[in-house]
């Protein structure tokens, strides 16, 4: 039986030079194809449903962190297990510290042989149960395979050198602008007050009881400088404060929703973050 994968990568001899040593170092693994962007690894992923995701962490457009918590989500469980998640990153020695510590798979740009023997053997000790028959139910399987994706994105969100990641106090003002607001006028805003941000196209909405106000700064740069005692990642856009969140919601097709104290909307909760609102 081969093994299938995928291949998220930019730079196009970089792509070729993965290729070339996954070729020598794991003959009976199948690429499927190459692409040079998040959204078609996305797209891509879901129509052929590969084994193992090698995806480059900066891509252009939606990149390789992005794009994996969107599969997290999209992913059909029913129809495939969730693949083996590996990240592609330049050398960087906090990045090298934060991976090895989790005992997570990735591989240096460029590409070297003998680190990637390593997480070959890796990913081909994590398929063996598929292999032979010893595989545990899907719900487990799920389970499992969420929990070290989660493992890996956090530790790749880590590696990027983010601001506040290095253990800086927790926020207490954001300056953001009032949505709506024909002028330019600036309000510091209590991050007490704050029920919940949302990603929006260039924008990070910033939610409180009565009032919506917008930020420039990304969401994976906002996360590090949050409590994340307080501050709860519920899904790839949205981060909520704990003890703002008054019930839990299912839907017919099992998708979570939240309902915060202050806020009529639901907010929706990715499949990577259900585990957190398990019934104790």
């Amino acid at each position: 039986m081969k093994t299938t994968a995928l291949i998220a990568e930019d730079e196009p001899l970089l792509a070729q030079a993965l290729r070339a040593e996954l070729a020598a170092a794991w003959p009976e693994l199948e690429v499927l194809t190459t692409v040079a962007d998040g959204r078609s690894a996305v797209r891509e992923a879901l129509q052929l449903l590969p084994q193992v995701l090698f995806f480059d962490i900066r891509m252009p457009g939606q990149d390789g962190l992005a794009a994996a918590a969107e599969l997290a989500d999209a992913w059909p469980a029913d129809e495939a297990p969730m693949p083996q998640l590996v990240f592609v990153t330049a050398y960087d020695e906090y990045a090298a510290r934060a991976f090895d510590a989790q005992a997570i798979d990735y591989v240096l740009k460029p590409v070297q042989p003998e680190r990637l023997r390593r997480t070959v053997a890796r990913l081909q000790q994590a398929l063996e149960p598929q292999r032979n028959g010893a595989a545990p139910s899907a719900e487990e399987a799920l389970a499992g395979t969420l929990a070290q994706w989660r493992q890996v994105l956090a530790a790749a969100g880590g590696a990027g050198g983010l601001p506040g990641a290095g253990g800086t106090a927790p926020l207490k003002l954001i300056a953001a602008s009032e949505a709506g607001s024909a002028g330019s006028t600036v309000r510091m805003v209590p991050i007490d007050e704050v029920l919940y941000f949302e990603a929006a196209d260039k924008y990070v909405r910033v939610l409180t009881a009565t009032r919506e106000y917008l930020i420039r700064t990304p969401l994976k740069q906002l996360l590090p400088q949050l409590d994340a005692g307080v501050f709860w990642q519920v899904h790839r856009a949205t981060v909520v404060r704990s003890d703002a969140i008054e019930s839990v919601h299912r839907d017919e097709a099992g998708k979570q929703h939240l309902m915060l104290r202050g806020r009529a909307e639901k907010v929706p909760v990715s499949r990577l973050y259900a585990h957190l609102f398990k019934a104790m």
